[in-house]
């Protein structure tokens, strides 16, 4: 007859090799990005799935107006700045908050020249003929408005978090005693991750986004 530790044992072996089980042993912050993200996919693809549409129904030929070349700067720019934000986790892991301080800068940097990038790529848009009337407005066009606009808005939302994790930084590298709480503290690597997750998320976001913008406009 099995004991009852060896009992337990079982369960909680089944128990983790659930999908439930993995979810439960998550941190809830990672879960509540997970949900997040979800969240914004679902929308996102909402509003793609209406652009495409709008444009198909609108029968205008593809490549009517030439797509701003901005987007296609500002794509480059956030490609970049993905690259950047990778090494942050490494550099937290080697103490370097330094170097931390200075990827996060960047990162930010980045993050503002895209959303610079995208106001003037809206100016060329109506340079080009496509002015923006409304969310309520029948064409096509609208929506490239609405779509990048909201990515601009899930992407400050991301500069604003990079920008508080960023300021704890300096803080932080300082002084001798508070670097060390700092670095010792995973409550910290926990939001770094989360700050990357969250970057990568809207960078291949863009780009699938930019993708449908290039094939369909």
């Amino acid at each position: 007859m099995k004991s009852e530790h060896e009992h337990e044992n079982q369960v909680g072996a089944r128990h983790r090799s659930s999908p439930f089980g993995r979810i439960e042993g998550m941190p809830p912050v990672l879960v509540a990005l997970y949900f997040a993200l979800l969240s914004i996919t679902v929308m996102f693809l909402i509003l793609v799935v209406a652009y495409v549409a709008t444009r198909l129904r609108s029968g205008a030929p593809t490549g009517l107006y030439s797509l701003p070349r901005y987007f296609s700067l500002s794509t480059i720019v956030l490609v970049v700045s993905s690259y950047i934000i990778a090494h942050a986790q490494r550099l937290y892991a080697q103490d370097d908050l330094g170097g931390l301080a200075r990827c996060l800068g960047a990162t930010l940097l980045m993050g503002s020249v895209f959303s610079g990038l995208q106001i003037l790529g809206w100016r060329e848009l109506m340079t080009n003929g496509v002015p923006f009337q409304g969310v309520a407005s029948s064409s096509s066009g609208q929506f490239i408005y609405l779509i990048s606009a909201l990515h601009v808005v899930h992407l400050v939302g991301g500069m604003l978090f990079l920008l508080v994790i960023m300021l704890r930084v300096v803080h932080a590298d300082r002084d001798a005693v508070r670097t060390l709480v700092f670095i010792r503290n995973p409550y910290h690597r926990r939001h770094l991750k989360l700050l990357a997750t969250y970057w990568h998320f809207i960078d291949v976001l863009w780009i699938v986004l930019f993708a449908v913008f290039l094939f369909m406009y």
